[in-house]
């Protein structure tokens, strides 16, 4: 199945020239979003993954579904004062400022074993601050997954030395 062909390009969304890649028409075809998680869960079967750490918000789509293949329990990662227990934040920066995540502390013991699950790798801060949250309690991660990967905003440098799988890639558009 070639997910490729269920991404729609809306242009200057959510500003002008920017060309959004909209997963919607994908998440409309149950057989290929059945796919795409398939595709994330046997890559990554092989690494023991005990939790998926999910990004908000589109990345909870496919990375419940991915925990739920893999058996593995699921985190979310909000922006701050989303989430209801005590919780673990990490700050990264942006092109123009700083931004916050959180997950609960209890989410994450020592050595447990996650993977990260998003709908688009792009700049590659926010991943690799979700990263930062799981080393921040002593977890592994042992990859990172993306349904769509932006190669040209050179997100996977920032990854370096992570495993990164992603279905899809672009190039400049």
């Amino acid at each position: 199945m070639n997910l490729k062909t269920l991404i729609r390009d809306v242009p200057d969304f959510p500003k002008p020239g920017i060309v959004f890649k909209d997963i919607t028409p994908l998440l409309l075809h149950p057989e290929a979003l059945s796919s795409a998680c398939d595709q994330i869960a046997r890559h990554f079967r092989r690494k023991l993954v005990e939790k998926v750490l999910a990004v908000e918000a589109r990345g909870f789509i496919f990375a419940a579904l991915v925990a739920e293949r893999l058996r593995a329990g699921l985190i979310p990662v909000r922006k701050p004062g989303k989430l209801p227990h005590e919780t673990v934040s990490v700050s990264y920066s942006l092109e123009y400022g700083t931004d916050t995540l959180e997950m609960h502390r209890d989410a994450i013991a020592p050595r447990d074993r996650v993977l990260v699950v998003d709908d688009v790798l792009a700049t590659g801060g926010t991943v690799q601050a979700c990263c930062d949250l799981i080393e921040k309690m002593k977890g592994q991660v042992v990859g990172c997954a993306f349904v769509i990967e932006l190669s040209f905003l050179k997100g996977r440098e920032k990854l370096k030395g992570r495993e990164v799988l992603s279905l899809i890639q672009y190039e400049k558009d």
